[in-house]
């Protein structure tokens, strides 16, 4: 789950004035806190600038994977595709294609929800840029065509943060540690729009612990994710 910054409204910009975008959304859309496979805007490449699109917080939909069954005949969960590990998006089947297209876009934020375990139990924390700035995810993008009309997929890519001295402690001790993969205002334009996929894939890395921050969500008693 994350939460989306303040204020709304808007269509196209040039990349320059990305950053007064990241407080727009699509028309009509009001929510505030992003749940996956619900409504999501992101900013997708259009020329020179980009266009804020209302896609789905996941790459394949839940409600557009096909039903899947064990050898045992029991139903199986859909794939969770909100997020994905940037080190296999030039591989994996799913989203290679995208990656090798150039389908990359920017999911905007005011933070991310992460679970917290360093007392044995659940703490949800809200996890940020320091003062709670507004941020933009490094995602991918996947147009799909339905009997209803076209559905954007979006997903956020994530890194490796066993390293990482806020993210570390996101997670139960046993699992790896993952981050989203918050982009620098400087690399926006070149995410969205560059050629080369190498000069793409240097541009994911964590952003520095000392420019973040993390605390208990208040008052929170069940899952946000």
């Amino acid at each position: 789950m994350h939460r989306l910054p303040r204020q709304a409204r808007g269509s196209r910009t040039p990349v320059a004035a990305l950053r007064l975008r990241l407080r727009q959304r699509p028309p009509d859309y009001e929510r505030d806190d992003i749940w996956p496979d619900y409504p999501a805007p992101a900013l997708l490449p259009e020329g020179d600038g980009a266009r804020a699109v209302l896609g789905i917080y996941g790459f394949w939909p839940k409600f557009l994977q096909p039903e899947r069954r064990s050898e045992a005949g029991k139903k199986l969960q859909p794939f969770s595709t909100h997020n994905s590990r940037a080190e296999e998006a030039s591989v994996k089947r799913l989203y290679a294609p995208a990656w090798r297209g150039g389908h990359r876009c920017l999911l905007p934020a005011s933070y991310v929800v992460e679970p917290e375990w360093s007392t044995g139990k659940n703490v949800w924390h809200r996890c940020g840029l320091t003062g709670w700035e507004p941020f933009a995810v490094a995602g991918l993008w996947k147009r799909y065509e339905t009997p209803q009309g076209p559905v954007t997929g979006l997903t956020m890519l994530t890194g490796n943060a066993d390293s990482h001295a806020v993210m570390r402690h996101m997670h139960r001790p046993n699992e790896e540690k993952r981050s989203v993969i918050i982009l620098r205002e400087q690399a926006w334009d070149e995410w969205l729009h560059t050629t080369n996929v190498e000069a793409a894939r240097s541009l994911l890395q964590l952003l520095p612990a000392d420019e973040m921050q993390a605390e208990p969500v208040p008052g929170t008693t069940r899952s946000l994710i």
